[in-house]
């Protein structure tokens, strides 16, 4: 995550926002450098010391290594306790307006933005608004804009993630009608966006029949915790050495009761199905 990924020198734009105290700078805050001069090794060994300070001083070069590793561990459950604080207030924040929120996410490429954009045009009833998240450009806020939802775009730099308190900004921004469907397109990875809880309603995991049929098995905190996967490019399966029946086999190993989805949103197969799906929280 952002202590050992590197994304923690990102820098958030969210466009006609204040965005003074970006999260980049949030991840820093209160670490806790200071314990790497507490009992420092240098001190470990004076002279006149009984034999025995000898095994210890050499065990001391350990330490800080051992330091570093107990700090990141530090950062990082700083920064998710944090993050769960900022996620906590979007969803009571969310359901004050009776706002559903889909936090979607996938590898780059498997589709997301398609499928969102197929979404808006046959499934005017839901009232989508979207947040999109990309390191660089406003290419997909605008179109889906030009597919007829609300939009807005958070650029995060080198950051590989969303997180909550983005996403709450971006909320004050959008203002999401009330009883709408809020869809929330994460950056392309399958690591760091399943460490973040936004404040959603519910986790879908996109992936594509152009990836590998094992990618539930590497990636198994990502499919994991969702509570949708939608299996896109159906229609280019003839094309492609993909098996289908190991791919679900894979993801029941790490999720056994997660719905699974098979559709293309290029060519419209199996969008019923997501549609219906989508309408099942709101029962």
């Amino acid at each position: 995550m952002c202590a050992t990924c590197g994304c923690s020198e990102s820098e958030e734009h969210v466009p006609h926002e204040h965005h003074e105290g970006a999260h980049a700078h949030e991840h820093h805050e209160g670490a806790h450098a200071h314990e790497h001069h507490e009992g420092a090794p240098a001190h470990a060994h004076h002279e006149g010391a009984p034999a025995h300070a000898h095994h210890d001083h050499a065990r001391a070069y350990d330490h800080p290594q051992e330091r570093a590793e107990r700090d990141i561990r530090f950062l990082e459950r700083d920064v998710l306790e944090r993050n769960n604080s900022v996620a906590a207030r979007n969803r009571a924040w969310l359901a004050a307006r009776r706002i559903t929120a889909f936090n979607l996410m996938s590898s780059p490429g498997a589709g997301k933005t398609t499928l969102l954009e197929r979404t808006i045009r046959d499934l005017p009833s839901a009232r989508i608004a979207v947040i999109e998240g990309d390191q660089e450009t406003e290419q997909d806020a605008d179109r889906i804009r030009a597919a007829g939802a609300r939009a807005i775009q958070i650029n995060t730099g080198a950051g590989c993630h969303l997180d909550a308190s983005m996403v709450e900004r971006a909320l004050r921004a959008l203002e999401p009608p009330d009883g709408s469907t809020l869809m929330i397109e994460n950056v392309g990875n399958l690591v760091c966006p399943s460490l973040f809880d936004l404040g959603e309603s519910a986790r879908v995991v996109i992936a594509s029949v152009t990836e590998g049929d094992d990618k539930p098995l590497k990636y198994p905190h990502m499919f994991r915790g969702a509570t949708a996967i939608l299996l896109n490019k159906m229609d280019l399966l003839p094309h492609v050495s993909f098996d289908v029946d190991r791919f679900t086999r894979n993801a029941r190993k790490v999720n056994p009761h997660v719905d699974l989805l098979p559709l293309s949103a290029t060519r419209g197969d199996g969008l019923n199905r997501w549609f219906r799906w989508l309408e099942e929280p709101r029962r």
